[in-house]
C-alpha cells in the first residue's frame, strides 16, 4: 500500500517528539494490557549502541499462540455467530527495513482456529504494518487486496513449517480443523465492513527457554474491527498472545523421520530377502498369498508417492524426502513386485510352461487390476479423507488373506517367523509416529487409543499367523466343523518287512508307528524325510502322484 510510508513517517515523529503517547493500544484498557506492556518506550534510551543495529530483532517467522474475546460479544457486532470464546492463532510475518531508521516494513497473515464448530472453516486475515523496533511496537491493518497473492509471498512458500501444515491437513484432515467450503467468505465480509487493526507489543523469550541457537520472540497485543459505517462493532475485541517457531527444530524433525523411514525401508528389504529364500521353491511360493504381498505393495506404493509429494511442496526438505522416496520404491517395485510375479507363476505352472500367449493375457489382466487398485485407492482415501484412519485400519489388515489362504489350502510354514514379527513391527512404525508421536513435525494431534488399538490389531494377526506355523494352520478351529483328512501314519496293511526310505536311502523301522509316513499310493518314508520333501513339493517322490496336505 503506498500510504505505508507516510504513515511510518508519521509514526516516528510522533515517537521522538511526544515520546510518552506515541505508541498506545488501540484503546486505552488498562485493567487487560497492563502499562508495562506498552509504556517502556523510555527504554530505548538506556540501550548500548550495539542493540541499536535495525536488524538486532528481525521478527520475520511463524508465530504460534492463542486468541480469546475480552468479554462477551456486543449485540451489536455484525459478526456474533462465533461458537466460542478462545482458540488457537497462528501468524505468518515478513519483515524487511524500510528507508527510516528503526521501521520495518511487515507483511503477511493471521488465522484464527477454533472459532466455529459447524463450519469447518478458518478466519485467516491478510495483515501489513510497521513494526517500530525501537520501541518493540507493532501496528498493523487488515490488507484489503482482495484475492491476489500476499505481499512477499516467496516467504511463505519457502517456509516449511506453514506448508507442511498445509499438506497434513489435506493428507490427514481433522474434522474439526478442516478447510471445507468458501474459505474466503469470512475474509471478503470482514474486508468489506470491518477495518480491523492490530496492536501488539513484541519481546524476547530468555535464553533459558529457547530451543537451538536461534531467538525466539513473543506478541502481546489486542485485535478490533470498528464497523466502516460506525454502527456498532464488527465483533469483540481479541487478545493475542503468540510466540515464534523455531524453524530449525522443525527442520531437525523432519530430516530425524525420513532417517527413521529409510531405516525401516533397508530393514523391509533384508525381510523380503529372508522369505523369499524360506519360499525358493514352486510349491513353497504358491503357499504364499498373493492378496497378502500386493497389498503390501500397495501401502509401499503410497508411502513413495506420498514422501516424493512432500519433498516437492518443501522444496528445501526435498533431497531428505527423495531419499526415503527412494528406498520405498525400491521395496515396491523391485523386491515386493518380483515376489508377487513369482507367487503368480507358481499358482499357475502349466500356463507359464505351455502356453506363452495365455500367460501374457493373464499377466496384462494381472497388472491392469494391480494398478487399477493403486489408482482406484488414491481417489478414494481422497473421497474419503475425513474417515482415514478407519481406511488405515483396513489396509492394515494385510496379513487377513494369508490367514484365511492357510485354513483354506491347509498349508504349512508359508512365512518365516522373522517376516511375520519383523514387517509388523515395521509396518507400525509410520502410523504410530504420525498419530501417536504429540510432537510429530506434521503438527498433527496424538491420539494414544488409536495407536494401541491399531498395535493390537496388527498384533493378533501376527499372532495368529504364529499359531499356524507352530501348531498348525487350523489349529484354532473346533474338528467337528473340519473335513476330513489324510492319515500318513496309518497302520501299514503288508507284511512289516524292511523297507527303504527312497529319499534317505535307509531302512525304516516299521515297529514304530509314528518313525514312518505311508502315502495314498502305499509309499512308505521317514516321516522327517517326508515332512520337508512336502514343504517343497506335494508329490510322491516314488510315483510323482499328488499328495494330500498332511
Amino acid at each position: 500500500m503506498k500510504t505505508f510510508p507516510l504513515l511510518s513517517a508519521f509514526l516516528l515523529l510522533l515517537g521522538l517528539f511526544r515520546p510518552s503517547i506515541s505508541l498506545r493500544p488501540i484503546r486505552d484498557r488498562p485493567t487487560v494490557v497492563t502499562s508495562a506492556t506498552w509504556s517502556d518506550e523510555n527504554a530505548l534510551f538506556k540501550r548500548d549502541d550495539a542493540e541499536l543495529n535495525p536488524y538486532y530483532w528481525n521478527i520475520t517467522g511463524i508465530y504460534k499462540g492463542t486468541w480469546r474475546f475480552m468479554g462477551p460479544t456486543n449485540g451489536s457486532s455484525k459478526f456474533v455467530d462465533s461458537s466460542g470464546f478462545q482458540g488457537v492463532s497462528v501468524l505468518e510475518l515478513l519483515s524487511k527495513p524500510s528507508k527510516l531508521q528503526g521501521v520495518h516494513y511487515v507483511t503477511g497473515s493471521i488465522t484464527f482456529q477454533d472459532l466455529f464448530d459447524n463450519e469447518r472453516e478458518h478466519a485467516r486475515l491478510r495483515i501489513e504494518g510497521v513494526y517500530v523496533w525501537p520501541f518493540r511496537q507493532l501496528r498493523m491493518v487488515a490488507n484489503s487486496g482482495g484475492d491476489g497473492p500476499f505481499p512477499e509471498e516467496e516467504y511463505s512458500r519457502s517456509n516449511p513449517y506453514h506448508l507442511m501444515g498445509m499438506f497434513s491437513n489435506q493428507v490427514y484432515p481433522d474434522p474439526l480443523k478442516g478447510y471445507n467450503g468458501d474459505k474466503n467468505a469470512l475474509t471478503k465480509e470482514l474486508e468489506k465492513y470491518c477495518n480491523v487493526e492490530i496492536a501488539a507489543k513484541v519481546s524476547r523469550i530468555s535464553a533459558s527457554q529457547i530451543e537451538g541457537e536461534h531467538d525466539k520472540y513473543r506478541f502481546e497485543g489486542l485485535t478490533e474491527a470498528p464497523a466502516l459505517d460506525s454502527d456498532g462493532e464488527c465483533f469483540t475485541p481479541i487478545l493475542l498472545n503468540a510466540s515464534s517457531i523455531n524453524v530449525d527444530v522443525y527442520y531437525n524433525k523432519a530430516v530425524n523421520y525420513t532417517l527413521m523411514v529409510t531405516f525401516i525401508s533397508f530393514l523391509q528389504v533384508l525381510l523380503h530377502i529372508r522369505q523369499m529364500e524360506h519360499s525358493n521353491s514352486q510349491f513353497g511360493a504358491s503357499k504364499v498369498s498373493l492378496v497378502m504381498i500386493g497389498q503390501q505393495a500397495i501401502m509401499d506404493a503410497y508411502l513413495c508417492l506420498l514422501h516424493l509429494a512432500a519433498g516437492v511442496v518443501v522444496e528445501s526438505l526435498f533431497n531428505a524426502f527423495a531419499t526415503a522416496a527412494f528406498f520405498k520404491f525400491v521395496v515396491f517395485s523391485i523386491f515386493e513386485m518380483r515376489y508377487f510375479l513369482a507367487i503368480w507363476k507358481a499358482t499357475r505352472p502349466a500356463s507359464s510352461s505351455e502356453n506363452w500367449e495365455l500367460m501374457r493375457r493373464e499377466l496384462s489382466v494381472l497388472y491392469s487390476r494391480f494398478y487399477g487398485i493403486l489408482v482406484g485407492g488414491i481417489l478414494v482415501t481422497y473421497e474419503l479423507r475425513v474417515f482415514l484412519r478407519a481406511l488405515i485400519f483396513l489396509v492394515y489388515s494385510f496379513w487377513v488373506p494369508q490367514i484365511v489362504t492357510n485354513i483354506i489350502k491347509d498349508t504349512r510354514k508359508p512365512l518365516h517367523p522373522q517376516y511375520i514379527l519383523g514387517m509388523s513391527a515395521t509396518r507400525l512404525a509410520i502410523p504410530l509416529y504420525v498419530f501417536g508421536c504429540p510432537s510429530n513435525f506434521l503438527r498433527i494431534e496424538a491420539d494414544k487409543w488409536w495407536c494401541i488399538c491399531l498395535t493390537i490389531f496388527v498384533a493378533v494377526q501376527a499372532s495368529i499367523l504364529l499359531l499356524q506355523h507352530y501348531l498348525g494352520s487350523r489349529c484354532f478351529i473346533p474338528r467337528q466343523i473340519l473335513p476330513e483328512k489324510y492319515c500318513y501314519h496309518r497302520k501299514v496293511e503288508t507284511d512289516p518287512q524292511a523297507t527303504d526310505c527312497v529319499i534317505c536311502m535307509a531302512s525304516i523301522d516299521l515297529s514304530r508307528r509314528y518313525d514312518y509316513m505311508v502315502t495314498p499310493c502305499e509309499h512308505l518314508f521317514h516321516s522327517g524325510c517326508l515332512q520337508r520333501w512336502m514343504d517343497i513339493k506335494m508329490e510322491c517322490p516314488t510315483c510323482r502322484r499328488s499328495l494330500p496336505p498332511a
